[in-house]
């Protein structure tokens, strides 16, 4: 069956050396489990939209989000901070749609959080506040990391 999402859910990783707010094991672990129901590499990741919010977490859950795809600075496929990560519950849904709108027009949404980059991110020399046009674009991790160690994250691809 030919799907074009795959994902992994997971909890309670602040049991095992993470904490109830940066859990880093437990999103580590779901990131993977999630490019492993995708059947595809960590490198094969082309960008993310992680949980980033413009905060003093962001550089921790860059190095999470690094250390599960196998990258490092120099490589790492990102995105901004998401302009709808402030809308709570309804993040994760309103994410959905524009990532799926990102893989179809080939594309990386500007971030209105973010005035420049931070020296823990690498955001491809794009200035944040316009998109960066990427007509190769096919595959992102989105991700919903939460108080308590709860965490997803949802591999689309593009459809050939």
């Amino acid at each position: 069956m030919r799907r074009s999402w795959a994902g992994g859910v997971n909890c309670g990783g602040h049991r095992n050396g993470g904490t109830m707010t940066a859990p880093p094991e437990g999103v580590k672990r779901c990131i993977r489990m999630a490019v492993a129901d995708a059947g595809i590499s960590p490198r094969d990741v082309d960008a993310i939209n992680g949980h980033l919010t413009a905060t003093f977490a962001d550089p921790v859950e860059v190095k999470n989000w690094a250390e599960a795809l196998e990258r490092t600075s120099e490589n790492f496929p990102s995105t901004p901070p998401s302009p709808w990560s402030g809308t709570a519950w309804g993040a994760g849904a309103i994410e959905c749609v524009a990532v799926s709108l990102q893989l179809y027009r080939g594309f990386l949404h500007p971030s209105i959080n973010c005035g420049r980059p931070s020296r823990h991110r690498a955001i491809r020399a794009q200035d944040p506040q316009k998109a960066l046009e990427l007509p190769g674009l096919r595959i992102i991790a989105k991700a919903g990391f939460g108080f308590g160690d709860v965490n997803s994250c949802i591999i689309f691809k593009k459809w050939a």
